[in-house]
């Protein structure tokens, strides 16, 4: 058999190998359903005796929807609640409340032999590309050890899907052999990618899988992404705190603060009419490589830090660094009432009192940094641009990475 057909061939074999795992067939309607999702952390104390005094909050209560071969970005600051709902999603960590439905199966339901037949279908990216692969085994056994664990193929049959995989994600298969230590952090992240795509999932939850790498190579991670999700169906779930990276990729994008989701929208909406305070400040932030365009805009910088999630504001939760709030005179609903996600116009929700004060007027697009059009990206997502251009064929290998 000629090389060319290996990676065909071994395919074809742990495909079916999958199929007949006793997954159930992917059907109509959204692929992923979460229900008022809630992920809460005990505090305790005492040495002998321990007490339970409180709760991190981590998650406090969101639902979305995730459609076929769609990316929904998940943003927001650090210590907001992102990675904590990805992992939840897959139940790396166990929910609090809630539901989440995969393929319309409740898998906070499900027991570990549920859960691990559901597992072939979800998969994860993890952020540090350094410590998220075992420095013990070579490439081909990390990417091979998902199909080991599910029993897919034969030890042949596996070593042909490893050489396929790393063609895939423009590793030589060459590479099987070597440790992780003889990477850079481009090439392990692209491992990591090989991994998750091992046994063919529906959904990957990537959770900030480019905040480590360099700007260039951020380019070549999130490009190898798309042309993934264009060959392979994939559904993913981006989570990221670099909105002009997250604009790029997503379908839409939600904006998670201090445990909620506070505004919803498609990418398009969202950048160019924000309805949120917090996400008017967010884009305000995202840099613009025109010196010119740069020098004029105004930012909005939020005061103080993010309230605890042990001990979250009362009222809106964003009310003690809100911009909006002070210019409108500081109303007391922002301080009693908690504001739920409420759609303004269509496919766009947001969780605010006062969401129709931001209006998208020119104003407060200029505060978002945006006044001159809305379409000048950052230097990430300008390189993500231009490496869509010089992008290699899908299977090459980049040198120099």
């Amino acid at each position: 058999m000629a090389d060319a057909e290996r990676p065909a061939a071994a395919g074809v074999v742990v495909a079916a190998a999958i199929a007949a795992g006793g997954v159930a067939p992917v059907g109509a309607g959204p692929l992923l359903e979460v229900e008022g999702l809630t992920v809460h952390f005990p505090i305790r104390q005492g040495i002998i005796i321990e007490r339970h005094v409180g709760d991190v909050r981590a998650v406090d209560g969101i639902s979305f929807s995730l459609t076929r071969g769609e990316t929904l970005g998940l943003v927001g600051e650090s210590g907001c609640g992102k990675s904590t709902t990805g992992r939840a999603i897959v139940r790396l960590y166990e929910p609090t409340a809630g539901r989440v439905l995969f393929d319309g199966v409740d898998i906070t339901t499900l027991d570990t032999a549920g859960l691990r037949r559901m597992r072939r279908r979800m998969q994860m990216i993890f952020q540090d590309p350094y410590a998220s692969l075992n420095p013990r085994m070579t490439a081909g056994g990390i990417i091979s050890e998902p199909l080991e664990i599910h029993r897919v193929g034969t030890p042949n049959e596996r070593r042909e899907r490893v050489r396929e995989l790393l063609a895939t994600v423009g590793l030589s298969p060459d590479y099987a052999s070597r440790y992780p230590h003889e990477f850079s952090g481009g090439q392990r992240q692209r491992i990591g990618v090989a991994r998750a795509l091992a046994l063919e999932p529906d959904l990957v939850v990537a959770d900030e899988p480019i905040s480590a790498l360099d700007v260039s190579i951020q380019a070549q991670i999130i490009n190898l992404l798309e042309r993934l999700q264009g060959r392979l169906g994939l559904t993913y779930l981006f989570i990221a705190h670099d909105l002009s990276v997250v604009r790029h990729i997503s379908d839409r994008i939600a904006v998670m603060y201090l445990g909620r989701i506070v505004e919803l929208a498609s990418s398009r909406d969202l950048n160019r009419t924000p309805l949120h305070p917090y996400t008017v400040a967010l884009l305000s932030a995202v840099p613009i490589p025109d010196p010119a365009v740069e020098s004029r805009r105004r930012r909005i910088i939020l005061k103080g830090d993010v309230p605890s999630p042990a001990a979250p504001p009362s009222g809106c939760r964003f009310h003690t660094r809100c911009w909006l709030r002070e210019r409108l005179g500081n109303p007391v609903e922002c301080e009693t009432i908690d504001p739920e996600l409420r759609a303004l116009a269509t496919d766009h929700q947001v969780a605010c009192h006062f969401a129709e004060k931001v209006d998208g007027s020119a104003e407060q697009l200029q505060a978002a940094g945006r006044g001159t059009g809305g379409g000048v990206p950052s230097s990430a997502a300008a390189a993500v641009s231009q490496d869509v251009r010089d992008a290699p064929p899908l299977g090459a290998s980049r040198p120099g990475e």
